[in-house]
C-alpha cells in the first residue's frame, strides 16, 4: 500500500493543527486489548439475552454495571470521553427506551452489540469535533470530493450518490427495475467526501480484494463515508442501527456492502481480508447486516498520511 498516497494527489491534504494531531495521536488500546475487549463485549451480550424474563431489568442494569466498568473492557472505555460510568449509563437509557418504545428485543440487542463495539472507534477519534451539520461536511478543509476523485481516476472502489428530486428517485426505482441486481440496493451517498486517509486505505484494501477474487471479481463498493450529527440522526429515525458519537461525522469510517457481494460468492474474501486488518489493529469492524461498518485506528489514518504527503520516488 506503499503507492497508495500517490493516488491521492489531485486531492487536498489537511494540515494544521488537526492534522499534527492525527500524527502524534495515542494509538489507544493495544491489539491484545482490543481483542480482550471485543471478547468481553461478547460475554456481556451473551449475559444480558438471558436476562428477559419480569426481574430482567435489575439483573441487566447490574450486568452492565459489572462487566462495562470491569477490567476487561478499561482499556477502550477509560479512553472514551464519558469513560465506562457514561456507556453504561447511555446502555441503561438506551434499554429503558426500547422498553417503552415496545420495540422488539432483536433490535435492541443489535444496538447493543453496536454501540459497545463502536466504543472502539470512539476511543480512538472521540476527542474530534464532530460535523454537525450538512454545511460542515461539504465545508471542512480535511474531506475530499469523492466525484473530483472519480473524474480523475484515483478511485478504485465503487459508490453512488442519493438521487436528486422526484426525477432522480424515478430514475432509479426505473433502474432497479430493469437491471434489479445490477448495484447494491443502496440509498447511495449523501455526502460523497472522505478524508484522504480513508480514501487512500479504501483504494488498498479493493487491490487487495481484487487479488483474493480474481478478475470476475465485483468492484468493492462502500456505501457511506463521512456523515453528519444531524444526518446520523435522521437515519436512527428511520430506523437504522445508528449510533453517536459515530466516526462516520468526524470521516474516519465507512460502510463496505456485504449483502451484494454475496451474490457473486465474494463476500468471504472480503470478510476475511478486513478481519486480517482487524487482528492487526489496522480497523475496527463491526458487522451491521447489509453493511460492514469499518474505521481506521489513528496509527493507520497517521501512516497513510504521511505517505499521501511524502515525495514520489
Amino acid at each position: 500500500m506503499a503507492t497508495i498516497g500517490r493516488d491521492l494527489q489531485s486531492g487536498s491534504t489537511p494540515a494544521g493543527v488537526e492534522a499534527a494531531a492525527v500524527l502524534s495521536a495515542d494509538p489507544g488500546a493495544s491489539v491484545a486489548e482490543l481483542a480482550t475487549y471485543r471478547e468481553a463485549v461478547t460475554d456481556l451480550l451473551a449475559v444480558l439475552d438471558g436476562h428477559a424474563g419480569p426481574d430482567g431489568a435489575v439483573k441487566t442494569a447490574g450486568a452492565i454495571h459489572e462487566r462495562v466498568t470491569g477490567r476487561e473492557c478499561d482499556a477502550v472505555l477509560s479512553r472514551t470521553p464519558g469513560g465506562p460510568q457514561s456507556v453504561a449509563q447511555n446502555l441503561l437509557r438506551e434499554i429503558w427506551n426500547f422498553r417503552t418504545e415496545e420495540r422488539p428485543i432483536e433490535d435492541l440487542s443489535n444496538w447493543m452489540r453496536v454501540y459497545l463495539q463502536s466504543q472502539v472507534d470512539v476511543a480512538w477519534w472521540g476527542h474530534l469535533d464532530p460535523y454537525l451539520t450538512r454545511a460542515d461536511v461539504t465545508h471542512s478543509p480535511d474531506l475530499v470530493s469523492l466525484a473530483a476523485l472519480r473524474r480523475d481516476g484515483a478511485l478504485r472502489f465503487r459508490y453512488r450518490r442519493q438521487p436528486r428530486g422526484l426525477t432522480g428517485r424515478a430514475l432509479r426505482r426505473a433502474e432497479r427495475r430493469v437491471w434489479p441486481h445490477r448495484t447494491p440496493h443502496t440509498a447511495g451517498m449523501r455526502f460523497p467526501y472522505a478524508r484522504p486517509e480513508a480514501v487512500a486505505w479504501l483504494n488498498g484494501l479493493a487491490v487487495q480484494f481484487l487479488a483474493a477474487c480474481g478478475a470476475d471479481a465485483p468492484p468493492l463498493w462502500v456505501n457511506s463515508m463521512a456523515r453528519s450529527v444531524e444526518h446520523q440522526n435522521h437515519l436512527r429515525g428511520l430506523g437504522y442501527v445508528t449510533v453517536l458519537p459515530s466516526a462516520h461525522c468526524v470521516g474516519y469510517a465507512m460502510d463496505l456492502e456485504m449483502t451484494w457481494m454475496r451474490r457473486f460468492e465474494a463476500h468471504g474474501a472480503l470478510q476475511r481480508l478486513l478481519f486480517e486488518h482487524r487482528a492487526a489493529g489496522d480497523v475496527n469492524v463491526i458487522d451491521e447486516g447489509q453493511v460492514w461498518h469499518v474505521c481506521l485506528s489513528p496509527e493507520t489514518a497517521a501512516r497513510l498520511r504521511r505517505e499521501a504527503v511524502a515525495p514520489a520516488g
